[in-house]
């Protein structure tokens, strides 16, 4: 609106609509974007007394209500608010590629042929293509005139494939063509064998998929042809974990498998890029991606309606049958994979088992693994880490052993089986390096030397015999920057509560605990191993190692059992954080292990809340065997794998209430005062196995 009232001086601003730049329907875009966008800055200033600009969180409830919006099914007002917010920056970013499109033809058309030489670039060079009514435009893709889509409306889609194919943008006069032709996108063409292929082709096999995509996407071409897509173009989730749109979110998950595919991520993802030759069908793996979250928001949840959208798409595409029924596995499962490595013990032969029996075979964990990788990744900055990486490899490897020893039904035994063989062999070296370590090895179980390297090991001996020798505990940390976290780990005797106080005195010392691993001997010493992150999510201690040293001496202490020598940090007021209610729930399952209770704490994520949680489950009398700590923005999912004092499960139905009152009130505790974790940290899983 500016560029054009400085080019066409008009009275009253209204009178830029009156302007002959755009199409009848691109005004009334133009009117409706504007209205709506002076709107919400309107009720922004009226809310806040200020003449304020930022949308954030806090604030948009607010305006959502003020501006006519109510709840509708499962998507909240909110949501439904920021959709439209979303669709119309949409809209104005098109508008603005077809007044574009005006300016630079009004420049060259007015421009003396004689200075053109002087201009950057001169004018723009015309260069025919095999292709009719398609040629290169100064770099990039132009068309004869829209009649070419009149005349064949699969043109919308080869459009985009021969621009990926010469790795060419998009001209202005196209794209605006292309906005205005929507309408040609009918059933038939969606349908059709041609288009459909091109679609393929251009998805699985492009140069530069993510690119051309989001092209197609801003055009709003992408979403007509693929209607199960264009149902969550512009829908957001009104959380801090998503950063994203869906639509913005699924594209970038695209563009990390082509990364991955490319060998680009291999420093950040040395399994997915080295299991990605050996797919087998690459389309059925960009298409699950594609197709992954259109079910949000659908009836019987996200996973099913997921699946019924991914077969309705695949089946109008003429994709045969078994893909069809891959993609809508690899749809409905797509969260299966980060489920059971973040909030589960990978450890368990069970856990693995159960895990094997979903997959029921190779190829499909192999597509798993990079589905899961890129979904991760894609969510937003800082939620991808290496020690959310190392849990994936985990979960992969013991899975992928189960497969190669045979028959899916004898799953646990053979987990069982490769784990003994790995610690076997594990023990071996450790004597050979360490003849002192034989108590040491004598007295850990399996699990525990198929978690660590030969170098681990070494360590964690030695600092059990200075543990022992100087009053019962001992520490030590170091920056594990592959993993983004130090890694710290403690020795000490083991008692009941150790656990929580430990955690309680990292989250005193301004650390956050984003994954732990802890084991106790078969003499009472307990070996916890921490990995935590300072405040703004970098490794503890990375920029000052004083701080590391310092947790490390503080943690010695409080393994002796001495009393907190610091106040306990307390939650600052995040008003980000704070505009997201979260009702907080507990389960309790008897069946995901064979000899321990699950109980899973999901509530408002906090500094402390680690050691609250544990100290409940203390003061019940139960034992912490495994311990998976996930976050997701500003709600924590934390998961415990408890005994009771004499080794078993918890079964009284009356113990259970009293379980899950005392671990809700802890939670709702925690929501009264709301003291959030800071905006962006990241809380991954901690694996914790006695």
């Amino acid at each position: 609106m500016w560029i054009a009232e400085y080019l066409h001086p008009v009275d009253r601003p209204e009178d830029v609509f009156k302007l002959e730049v755009f199409s009848t329907r691109e005004t009334k875009a133009f009117i409706r974007a504007f209205d709506f966008l002076h709107a919400v800055r309107a009720h922004l200033h009226f809310t806040t007394g200020r003449p304020e600009e930022r949308l954030t969180f806090d604030l948009q409830p607010e305006i959502a209500r003020r501006m006519g919006y109510g709840d509708r099914g499962d998507a909240p007002a909110v949501e439904r608010f920021m959709r439209r917010y979303f669709l119309i920056a949409k809209e104005v970013g098109a508008l603005t590629r077809a007044f574009s499109a005006k300016l630079e033809a009004e420049h060259f058309k007015h421009e003396p042929k004689g200075i053109s030489r002087f201009l950057p670039g001169g004018r723009p060079k015309r260069k025919a293509l095999e292709v009719d009514g398609f040629f290169e435009d100064g770099g990039r893709l132009n068309i004869e005139g829209p009649e070419i889509f009149e005349a064949d409306p699969v043109n919308l889609i080869r459009l985009f494939k021969i621009a990926d194919e010469r790795d060419l943008d998009l001209h202005p006069d196209a794209f605006t063509a292309v906005t205005r032709s929507l309408a040609l996108i009918t059933s038939k063409v969606r349908r059709d064998p041609e288009a459909c292929r091109a679609f393929l082709d251009l998805l699985a096999r492009g140069k530069r998929s993510y690119r051309t995509l989001t092209l197609m996407n801003d055009a709003g071409v992408l979403g007509r042809f693929i209607p199960e897509f264009g149902r969550v173009v512009a829908q957001m989730q009104f959380n801090m974990y998503h950063s994203y749109t869906v639509d913005e979110h699924t594209l970038r998950a695209v563009g990390v498998i082509g990364d991955i595919a490319a060998g680009r991520l291999a420093d950040d993802h040395p399994l997915a890029v080295s299991i990605m030759p050996l797919i087998e069908d690459r389309e059925a793996l960009f298409l699950a991606m594609l197709l992954h979250d259109t079910g949000k928001g659908g009836v019987g949840g996200q996973e099913k309606a997921g699946a019924r959208s991914a077969r309705s798409a695949c089946e109008r595409l003429g994709v045969e049958r078994s893909k069809v029924e891959l993609v809508a596995w690899l749809v409905e499962n797509h969260l299966v994979m980060s489920d059971f490595a973040q909030k589960r013990d990978v450890s368990d032969p069970g856990t693995v088992a159960a895990f094997a029996r979903i997959v029921e075979n190779p190829e499909r964990l192999r597509l798993l693994l990079v589905i899961t990788v890129a979904d991760i990744r894609a969510v937003g900055p800082g939620v991808w880490n290496g020690w959310k990486g190392q849990l994936l490899r985990e979960l992969y490897n013991a899975t992928e052993a189960v497969f190669r020893g045979g028959r899916g039904s004898d799953a646990a035994a053979n987990v069982q089986r490769h784990q003994e063989a790995a610690a076997e062999a594990a023990r071996a070296a450790l004597l050979e390096a360490d003849p002192d370590a034989g108590s040491w090895v004598a007295a850990m179980e399996n699990a525990y030397f198929s978690a660590f390297s030969q170098e681990d090991l070494l360590e964690h001996a030695v600092l059990a015999r200075r543990a022992a020798a100087q009053g019962g505990a001992a520490a030590e940390g170091r920056v594990r920057s592959g993993q983004n976290a130090s890694e710290i780990v403690v020795a000490a005797k083991d008692r009941q509560g150790l656990f929580a106080d430990l955690a309680l005195t990292i989250s005193s010392l301004g650390g956050n605990v984003v994954g732990a691993r802890v084991f106790t001997s078969r003499h009472g010493q307990a070996l916890d191993v921490f990995y935590v992150q300072d405040a703004t999510g970098a490794p503890l201690g990375c920029e000052n190692p004083r701080a590391l040293r310092r947790l490390a001496d503080a943690l010695e202490a409080a393994g002796r059992g001495e009393p907190l020598a610091v106040e306990p940090r307390r939650g600052a007021d995040q008003s980000r954080a704070a505009a997201f209610a979260i009702a907080p729930s507990v389960t309790v399952d008897n069946d995901a292990s064979d000899d321990a209770t699950v109980v899973e704490a999901s509530g408002r994520d906090r500094p402390g809340l680690l050691h609250a949680l544990a100290k409940s489950l203390a003061d019940s009398g139960l034992s912490i065997q495994s311990a998976h700590i996930d976050g997701y923005g500003e709600r924590a999912v934390d998961a415990f794998y408890v005994q009771t004092a004499q080794g078993e499960k918890i079964t009284e139905t009356r113990r259970i209430n009293a379980l899950k009152a005392d671990l809700l009130d802890a939670l709702e505790q925690n929501e009264a005062s709301a003291p959030a974790a800071r905006p962006g940290l990241r809380r991954a899983r901690a694996s914790v196995a006695r």
